[in-house]
């Protein structure tokens, strides 16, 4: 029955695959279709404000999606989640989301500003976690291929 399920969860995760890449694909063909009419387009100014900030928000979405394929990707590779990927992914998400915002209150700027503190700081202790760490030698030597300032 194990077995089973964990074919099945294999499968589901080549589904997956398969709809984000047709997925992507077809934003990425409509972002350069935007781009084509946008800078063609006879007018005073070729992209104005909501045409540039709709183009920034296909193109923060392709990233999206590229993140979320590596996501998908690494746990099919190496069966285990890269907590840096996801919080990059939500990172990406809210950039995108600022971006996109018309006319915000103080309320939903106070959330925003609350939840990007706290995505880069668990971006931070997460990165810093998987670094490795040395303590210096006692003798105050600097440790092996560092090299001190002059």
């Amino acid at each position: 029955m194990r077995r089973f399920v964990e074919r099945f969860e294999h499968c589901v995760y080549i589904a997956l695959i398969a709809f984000l890449v047709v997925l992507l694909f077809f934003t990425l063909l409509e972002l350069g279709w935007m781009v084509a009419v946008g800078v063609f387009e006879v007018s005073v100014y070729r992209l104005d404000s909501e045409e540039l900030f709709g183009l920034l928000g296909y193109f923060l979405l392709v990233l999206i999606g590229l993140e979320l394929l590596a996501t998908i990707k690494a746990y099919l590779d190496k069966r285990e989640f890269h907590v840096e990927i996801i919080i990059l992914v939500a990172i990406i998400a809210i950039a995108r989301k600022v971006i996109l915002l018309d006319s915000p209150d103080a309320g939903e700027l106070i959330g925003i500003a609350l939840l990007i503190t706290a995505l880069c700081g668990g971006y931070y202790l997460v990165h810093r976690a998987g670094m490795p760490f040395s303590l210096p030698p006692d003798d105050g030597a600097a440790p092996p291929g560092r090299r001190e300032a002059p």
